[in-house]
């Protein structure tokens, strides 16, 4: 399996353990101090020796500066999801926005209907974890009432909010197919455990993420890989995590290189374990995993590994003095309508082999990759939307409110999205930087002028798509039993124009703007 290219994240997972309060929360502290990422907490609330996972991940959060916290996870059947998305939310406000959310459909049926929980089937206990998804992020998006109907979990008009200060991750925890492919279609995240899921597992399981993530629509790269790890610093390093710092820090490096796992949480009951991997083996891992990248390039195909039928640069062909891969069509086309001829878009100039990059000109094509990156989950956003008002758990109305939000259906939404990553704000685009920048680019670089003149025509273009979506979803209030497949239609049409757009911008701009960036914002 290839590297996602996300950021890497190291954390621990601390034991709730009631009669070993102070101790719990000095492990959490320690973690915080010694430069780690995350600090999680299981959540098993029939179990009368633990805390209570909320109450502890809120003083954990009042405890410490930088670390995120998270359930490690939820356990859904206890933890009805208008509440868990309240909650969640008040932390992430509190925190200044550390608070993620991992998540698991229910185990231990017995001990779950003992305090009163539902008992269900796997079948149902994936149809919740569905559903349940789809209230917590009703309840994290601005609107009007939110109304969803399901066999588990509804909202009936339930007004959004509190919203949370930054994209609060939702990690999946899951094994089995079903729950797997649930991941790749609906989460941000998959947070799995390594006694259930040993390494000579993971290739497989991400190969049912990375599918049911293509089939929605998405890209396999949205979905970040976590892992829970235990293991001990003795040994003679012939199994998993049994051995000194060095062998810790090259499996975890293979693990990250070929199986995408971009975030470890160590499993940790003293402070001696939390000092030796935050000071002997992350930095490893890290320097390890960069030197490679930098080398090889970091970005993934989407689903499966080739290059792109309209040309646009292999995963880590890019530039390894930029460090900033763009990344790359994957080809799947949902409808057989083209709206432009991929054969005829011109191409920039190569780079020069003197070509220095600064890290500003790198921070700003990375940037340009993230905000695309977001139109990409806005996307996901979209069909998933589709999805629900074809399964009759949100009414048309409602979705094209929806739509009308996202930041990709606002007017000249490239360069619109590009400078809102910066200030944040959804809905109002800086006129000034939205004119600026491809004017700049072409004025900087005059050769780049048949690019930019295609990439502003597939802006117009793409506008068109989001509107016929928006036509298409008037017409299914209007005609339920006739409108489903033209609005199916319609959003086929925009996943394909709008993915291979991206590429390409991708493909074109991030060489020039790691190149011309500084000139143009500086």
């Amino acid at each position: 399996m290839p590297d996602y290219g996300h950021d890497l994240l190291f954390g621990v997972f601390v034991p709730p353990l009631a009669q070993q309060a102070d101790a719990v929360l000095a492990l959490a502290k320690r973690a915080d101090e010694a430069g780690l990422d995350m600090v999680s907490v299981q959540d098993h609330p029939y179990n009368p020796q633990f805390l209570d996972t909320w109450t502890l991940l809120t003083t954990i959060a009042a405890a410490t500066s930088r670390v995120r916290v998270f359930p490690n996870v939820a356990n859904l059947p206890l933890r009805p999801p208008a509440m868990l998305a309240r909650e969640v939310a008040t932390l992430d406000i509190l925190s200044s926005g550390r608070a993620e959310l991992g998540i698991g459909a229910g185990a231990f049926w017995d001990a779950i209907e003992a305090m009163g929980g539902p008992r269900r089937s796997a079948g149902d206990s994936v149809a919740a974890l569905r559903e349940a998804i789809g209230v917590i992020r009703a309840l994290w998006t601005p609107g009007r009432g939110a109304r969803l109907t399901g066999d588990h979990y509804s909202l009936h008009g339930a007004k959004p909010g509190p919203f949370p200060v930054h994209d609060i991750g939702i990690w999946v925890g899951s094994y089995k197919e079903r729950m797997l492919r649930l991941t790749g279609e609906l989460a941000d995240g998959w947070l799995p455990s390594s006694p259930y899921a040993p390494p000579e597992q993971l290739a497989g399981m991400n190969a049912i993420i990375d599918r049911a993530a293509a089939d929605a629509g998405r890209s396999p790269r949205d979905v970040r890989r976590l892992y829970n790890i235990s293991g001990s610093f003795s040994g003679n390093g012939s199994e998993f995590l049994q051995g000194p710092p060095k062998v810790w820090a090259e499996q975890l490096t293979g693990l990250a290189l070929d199986e995408g796992i971009s975030g470890f949480i160590l499993m940790v009951n003293d402070t001696q374990a939390i000092d030796q991997f935050a000071a002997e083996v992350v930095p490893a891992v890290r320097e390890l995993v960069a030197t490679e990248r930098v080398g090889h390039g970091s970005r993934a195909v989407d689903t499966e590994a080739g290059t792109t039928d309209s040309g646009t640069l292999e995963a880590g062909a890019s530039d390894a003095a930029l460090g900033v891969d763009p990344t790359p069509d994957n080809g799947v086309r949902l409808s057989a309508e083209r709206l432009w001829d991929e054969s005829l878009r011109p191409r920039g100039p190569k780079p020069s082999a003197d070509a220095k990059y600064s890290a500003a000109g790198r921070a700003v094509a990375q940037e340009l990759v993230a905000v695309h990156d977001h139109l990409r989950r806005e996307l996901s956003q979209l069909r998933q939307m589709i999805t629900q008002v074809a399964a009759g758990s949100l009414d048309p109305g409602t979705a094209r409110s929806e739509i009308a939000k996202l930041t990709m259906r606002q007017n000249q939404w490239t360069v619109g999205a590009y400078c809102e990553s910066y200030c944040r704000l959804v809905g109002t685009h800086h006129t000034i930087e939205d004119q600026a920048l491809f004017p700049g680019l072409r004025s900087l670089d005059q050769r780049l002028a048949p690019v930019v003149d295609q990439l502003h025509a597939e802006h117009m273009v793409i506008a068109g798509v989001l509107e016929r979506v928006d036509a298409a979803l008037v017409a299914l209030v209007a005609s339920p039993a006739t409108g489903m497949s033209e609005l199916r239609s319609a959003v086929d049409l925009l996943t394909d124009t709008l993915l291979s757009h991206l590429s390409y911008e991708e493909g074109e701009l991030v060489e020039p703007l790691g190149r011309l960036g500084p000139a143009l914002y500086g």
